[in-house]
Order: C-alpha cells, then sequence, then structure tokens
C-alpha cells in the first residue's frame, strides 16, 4: 500500500462538514483528470458515490465501458469481483476497488478448491459461474454469465458444448430461475445464495402490494422463488431500471437492493418506489464505499488490484465464452453527476 502522504491542505484541516464535502469533490475532479482516471460505480452503492461516478449501472457493463476508453486508472466501487473482472478485462489498467475491504458474501460460498471437489463429483459436466465469483472461480469455469443474460448464457453453452446438463455456481436461486426457464437442460446447483435478497420478506411484498394495488413488482432473480412468483417482472439491476422508466405505472415494489430504489425515486421524481424489508434491503458491503476512498484511491493509498497470470489467463477464457455468444453485454449504463 503506498505510503502517499495527503496534500497540506487536507479535509481533516477543514472544519465545515460543507468545506470538506466541497474539497474532496475539487480534489477527485483535479486528480481525475491529472491522473487519467475513470471512476465507476454500481447501482447498489450510495447515491453520493453514484453522483461523483463518471458513470454507474451493472458490473459487467461497467467493466466493458472500461475497457473501451483510454483511461489509465479505473477506481471500481462496488464488490471485490467485480473489480477483478474489470482487471480481467482490462489488464493493461491500473484498477482500484473504491473500498478495499468491500468483499462479496456470496461469491465468497465457493472457492477455487470447493468447485474443484465440485466438478470432480460430476466428471465432464461444464461449469456456468456466475460473474459474482472469484477470478480464481472463474479460472475453474466453461462458461460466465450475469443475472441479465443466464438463460441465453446456459442455452448458448448446451448448443456449443452438446451438453444439457451444467454445474451452476454458486447462487441457487439465479440457477433455480435459468432452470424454471429451460426445462431441457439440467443445472446442478451450488448452495449459494445473496444475503441482501434473502433478508427480503414475501410477506412485506404481500403488504406492500395491498396497500399499493396499482403497482407493479420488479424483481431480481437472486430473490427467493415465493417473490420471483409474485414479480410481474424479473431481471437484473439495470433491466428493473430500464423497467420503471419506461413503464406507465406510477409505483412500483423494487424486489432488489435498496440503492436501486434510491437511483430510482432520484431519476424519476414523478414515480414512487417502494423496497420490501427497507431497512433490511442493504448490502452492507455496497455501502463501505465512501466518496473519501475515492480520493484515497486516486492518491494511491490502497492497494491495486492484481491477479496472476496462471489464474487470469482462464479466468479471460471463462468471460470471453460469455462474449461469444451474440449480442452479450452488460447492461446499459448512465452518466454520474460529477
Amino acid at each position: 500500500m503506498s505510503s502517499q502522504a495527503l496534500p497540506l491542505a487536507t479535509p481533516a484541516g477543514l472544519t465545515a462538514p460543507g468545506e470538506r464535502k466541497e474539497f474532496i469533490a475539487r480534489e477527485i475532479k483535479r486528480l481525475k483528470k491529472e491522473k487519467n482516471a475513470l471512476i465507476l460505480a454500481h447501482l447498489y452503492e450510495r447515491i453520493e458515490v453514484q453522483d461523483i461516478a463518471d458513470y454507474h449501472g451493472d458490473s459487467l457493463g461497467l467493466s466493458q465501458l472500461a475497457k473501451d476508453t483510454d483511461a489509465d486508472i479505473i477506481i471500481f466501487c462496488g464488490v471485490h469481483f467485480m473489480a477483478e473482472t474489470a482487471k480481467l478485462l482490462n489488464p493493461n489498467k491500473t484498477v482500484y476497488l473504491g473500498n478495499p475491504n468491500a468483499g462479496c458474501p456470496m461469491a465468497d460460498m465457493i472457492t477455487r478448491e470447493d468447485l474443484i471437489a465440485f466438478k470432480a463429483e460430476y466428471p465432464g459436466v461444464p461449469v456456468v459461474a456466475y460473474v459474482n465469483t472469484s477470478a480464481e472461480v472463474k479460472a475453474e469455469s466453461d462458461y460466465c454469465c450475469t443475472s441479465a443474460n443466464a438463460v441465453e448464457v446456459v442455452e448458448f453453452a448446451a448448443k456449443e458444448s452438446g451438453s444439457n446438463r451444467f454445474l451452476f455456481v454458486p447462487d441457487k436461486h439465479l440457477g433455480g430461475y435459468v432452470q424454471s426457464k429451460l426445462p431441457h437442460i439440467e443445472l446442478i446447483c451450488w448452495e449459494g445464495f445473496c444475503p441482501t435478497h434473502m433478508r427480503m420478506n414475501p410477506e412485506d411484498v404481500v403488504a406492500l402490494k395491498k396497500a399499493n394495488p396499482q403497482a407493479e413488482i420488479l424483481a431480481h432473480p437472486e430473490c427467493d422463488t415465493p417473490i420471483k412468483n409474485m414479480a410481474d417482472f424479473i431481471g437484473s439491476t439495470t433491466a428493473i431500471v430500464k423497467r420503471a422508466k419506461e413503464s406507465n405505472a406510477r409505483t412500483f415494489i423494487i424486489c432488489t437492493e435498496d440503492g436501486v430504489s434510491q437511483r430510482l425515486s432520484q431519476d424519476c421524481p414523478e414515480k414512487t418506489f417502494h423496497t420490501p424489508t427497507r431497512a433490511s434491503a442493504v448490502c452492507p458491503n455496497m455501502k463501505l464505499t465512501r466518496v473519501e476512498n475515492i480520493y484515497k484511491s486516486l492518491l494511491g493509498q490502497y492497494p491495486e488490484i492484481l491477479i496472476s497470470e496462471d489464474i487470469a489467463e482462464p479466468a479471460r477464457r471463462c468471460i470471453d465464452s460469455m462474449m461469444r455468444m451474440p449480442g452479450s453485454s452488460g447492461g446499459p449504463v448512465m452518466t454520474g453527476k460529477a
């Protein structure tokens, strides 16, 4: 980790909160230009982080966008696997995670060793890995998917490989959703899940719908089956945002991390957005990153994301397998306010 000191006019030397905030915003803008840096933020991040970012969206869409820019430095405000994916797609760029302590509990539910053992139980069965996995797990997998394209990736993988049986890691709920759409293909799912989506109570969805009978229920496929069964629409974070913006409905029940409802409330003030079990529908890891962390990243005070080539090469092949699929891409990205 760099030992570079903060500038003499440090935020700590400013007494008024407004002055401190303005100083950091100015410094981020200056350092970003000076270092040719690009700031990316996932839709689950704090609104103030999304607003200061150059772009916000889903993890794959943002990583692909970074690949098409001439930035030398990428600061990814999200969780660890997202920054790793950005590094895999941009091996010659310097990548920082907005807050180096921001991990993903779901991604941590399977290790490379776990997957090797899982594969040994089912010799020759191809592996489809959700993008919400470490680079080490991707290195042991054959195909990669996102919540936006999981059904299409499994269909593509079946045609390309000739197999009608796949191991699916790590999210059993996304895997179950894909299985429901492709009954002719067998998915053997790892028992992983997203704790934030699992804290969402189906009874709260029912209560919100009762109080708002005209509301559309939009759910992420990481939700448990009872919630997905109530949904009018199931899709990724960016698909949910797109649906809410384009729908004629005025009220929505957003069944995913509360950052999406906050984003939509800001972008569409004429509409109303409810998050079930709102106090619990917050990913603590996504909320670790604050604007000050971006500032520290630009100062080089956090470790760079590094992936050894023996892991990076097969992990990149896994991601590339998804890119071979016609029309494959991440979700649309949106500009921040900075």
